[in-house]
């Protein structure tokens, strides 16, 4: 093949394989990490393979999530603080998976960026492995993808996908009945979910992400940065102790979509708002734009991460157990059999 005339290269047209390729040294060590059963190969090739009998399961069912961290990313770039916004992606697939009943196995990312700063992405990616050595599961894949012209300068964006396995039977929600008790789990915070609104609120307030945060430590953009919390392990933990018949992960739609998409079709709920104090990030939120607590329960979390409902014989039992993994557990309501969310108490 002749040389071209003008010796143009890949490089000259903004994509730099060598910067990719260094990349994926620097985070060999970060997806290592992450290793366990049932991992037979993973960064490095065209895909990953994963044997489900050497992860201990004998009639596996897989369950599959994705997902993204939506405009919090906007925050993690105009800030530049970018090591945890992984956690995030991790948590807001494999927080779903356990909703199934699932055990979280491996997960894979996507990172798109205009052009690719190795540092930046490695810090990302190392991120991603935090998150997926706190829930359990390998990073075993991904795809970097530098696009110039596609992003702005220093942007990027960020998808994750997660696949976990049951044994055949095991599927939540089963089960859920009337007078089972809701548990709270409690957030860190707005997790990933209603961002678009939150920067409108931060805007509304004239601070900038380097203020003092106007209700904790720190400055406002990382209060805001707090990374989704994983509920994985100590779920599953309770789920396997029996008694766990559905677990709700509050995303977007917040308490008042969520809880209902686990709950049998004429079944509802009972919610004492006064069961839990409204933490400071929302009630801060709720102040900036005047939000009515309607608009705040299915919008944010609100200071509950994930819902389980119990069966009322083992409620108390799976509540020391939750919180014996360190999680605070608040006793929400019941189900009902009117169909409807119900609110009693007020939101503070």
């Amino acid at each position: 093949m002749s040389d071209g005339k003008n010796g143009i290269t890949y490089a000259d047209a903004g994509v730099d394989i060598d910067a990719g390729n260094a990349l994926v040294e620097r985070i060999k060590p970060a997806a290592k990490r992450t290793t366990r059963s049932g991992v037979m190969a993973g960064l490095g090739g065209f895909g990953a393979l994963f044997d489900l009998k050497a992860a201990g399961f004998k009639d596996p069912v897989l369950v599959a999530a994705t997902d993204g961290v939506g405009t919090k990313l906007r925050i993690a770039i105009d800030t530049g603080n970018v090591d945890t916004i992984g956690i995030d992606l991790v948590a807001m697939c494999v927080n779903d998976l356990v909703c199934q009943g699932a055990e979280p196995l491996f997960f894979l990312d996507y990172f798109a960026t205009g052009r690719l700063e190795t540092d930046v992405a490695a810090r990302i990616i190392e991120g991603i492995a935090e998150g997926c050595v706190r829930s359990g599961c390998a990073l075993i894949g991904g795809e970097t993808a530098e696009m110039p012209g596609m992003y702005g300068d220093g942007d990027f964006d960020l998808a994750g996908f997660s696949v976990g396995a049951m044994e055949r039977g095991a599927t939540l929600p089963d089960g859920v009945v009337e007078g089972d008790v809701l548990l709270g789990l409690a957030s860190d915070g707005v997790h990933s979910n209603g961002y678009s609104l939150v920067r409108k609120l931060v805007e509304m307030s004239g601070l900038g992400w380097d203020a003092d945060c106007p209700w904790g430590d720190g400055t406002l953009g990382a209060a805001l940065l707090t990374p989704t919390r994983l509920y994985v392990t100590q779920t599953l933990k309770a789920v396997r102790a029996g008694g766990v018949h559905a677990l709700a992960h509050i995303t977007g739609g917040g308490l008042t979509e969520n809880l209902p998409r686990v709950l049998p079709d004429g079944m509802g709920a009972a919610i004492d708002l006064n069961a839990w104090e409204l933490p400071g990030t929302f009630r801060w939120l709720a102040e900036q734009g005047g939000i009515a607590p309607a608009e705040m329960l299915k919008t944010f979390n609100c200071g509950i991460g994930m819902i389980l409902s119990v069966s009322e014989e083992e409620a108390d039992a799976v509540a020391t157990l939750l919180q014996g993994e360190g999680e605070t557990v608040v006793h929400l309501g019941h189900v009902t059999s009117t169909g409807e969310m119900a609110y009693s108490g007020q939101l503070m």
